[in-house]
């Protein structure tokens, strides 16, 4: 069974992450959303909040299951038989990190193949930064992110 990772803080996910997922799970058996600790970032919910929004936003599609980790990634990979990170791409400046950390990741296994999904155009601007960003003004998210992660914004911000 082949196995992906599809890492990140998820700080909220949004209809972007959902659609690099969603694409990664027609490719391998199954897709792990590895939702990463990020204390370094100050996430705006907790990892306990990003799990369950994740989970809920991901609950249709079968063969992915949601699961936080800390620590390397390549430790995770091994613990959970994954063999492929799955990254979704949406700008040059993305490609530039994404390479060198898949360079770094492959001197600490290199039996663990990264794949790049690149975004469709129209989610290649939306990132969890812009959508905080744009809720925490009250302005309208629906477009965005799932609803779920639309209400758990407006109770943090209030609005």
């Amino acid at each position: 069974m082949k196995c992906a990772l599809t890492p990140g803080t998820f700080d909220p996910i949004t209809v972007g992450h959902l659609d690099v997922i969603t694409r990664a799970s027609q490719l391998v058996d199954e897709v792990i959303v590895a939702v990463a600790e990020s204390v370094k970032k100050k996430p705006l919910f907790t990892l306990e909040e990003r799990v369950a929004l994740a989970e809920e936003a991901t609950r249709d599609l079968d063969n992915v299951r949601v699961v936080p980790f800390d620590g390397l990634l390549v430790d995770f990979a091994h613990e959970v038989g994954a063999t492929a990170v799955v990254k979704g791409l949406r700008a040059i400046t993305d490609f530039e990190y994404e390479f060198q950390m898949t360079a770094i990741n492959y001197q600490l296994d290199r039996n663990l193949e990264t794949l790049f999904i690149m975004s469709t155009p129209q989610h290649m601007y939306l990132s969890s930064s812009v959508v905080r960003e744009i809720a925490s003004m009250g302005g309208d998210i629906k477009e965005f992110v799932p609803p779920c992660v639309e209400r758990a914004l407006r109770e943090k911000f209030g609005n």
